[in-house]
């Protein structure tokens, strides 16, 4: 039954809105948010655990890529117009500007995402997971703290990935694009 009640509409943001507010000082430089389909999410507080995992992990990468690709710490990505995420890993092809000059690093130029999952792991594979699919993006990772293992998903399309390994700490990981960069998890979960 229509009761004549009209529903206020929602505005929904774009990332250069985003960006304007930040620089109005609505939104803090430092503030521990996303832009996702249009909307500002406030990302989970980092633990204990997951600043540790954050931080093997960090050093992990960061061997395993060498001079061959470049890996962002929580830093930000750009999806398309309406969606800005910071992933707490991002391996990246190599740019002369290291994405300082030409923008934050779109679909093309992403190898792998990685989200370190404790208390968002409900949100990392029902909202992030279709999302980074949808966008194209190659690889995703969910480091799932809970039950310590990696949840992979390669081959992405509109209806989600068509493959999801599954990787244990000690496993090692040739990345889908670039299979010279090998992972070892060993300190995944130190």
């Amino acid at each position: 039954m229509d009761d004549g009640r009209v529903l206020p509409a929602r505005h929904r943001l774009n990332v250069d809105e985003y960006y304007r507010m930040a620089e109005a000082g609505i939104l803090e430089w430092n503030s521990r948010v996303e832009l996702i389909d249009g909307k500002i999410i406030d990302m989970a507080p980092i633990g204990m655990d997951h600043g540790a995992t954050v931080s093997g992990l960090a050093k992990t990468l960061i061997l395993a890529c060498g001079d061959r690709a470049i890996v962002r710490v929580q830093g930000p990505v750009r999806l398309d117009l309406e969606n800005e995420l910071q992933p707490d890993f991002a391996v990246l092809r190599l740019r002369a500007d290291n994405y300082r000059v030409h923008g934050h690093p779109g679909p093309p130029n992403i190898l792998l995402l990685v989200e370190v999952s404790d208390s968002s792991l409900r949100f990392d594979r029902t909202v992030k997971l279709p999302l980074y699919a949808r966008a194209g993006i190659v690889e995703y990772w969910i480091v799932n703290l809970r039950d310590r293992l990696v949840e992979g998903f390669r081959d992405p399309g509109p209806d989600g990935y068509a493959t999801m390994p599954t990787y244990r700490p000690g496993d090692s990981v040739a990345l889908a694009v670039m299979p010279e960069i090998v992972v070892a998890l060993v300190r995944a979960f130190e």
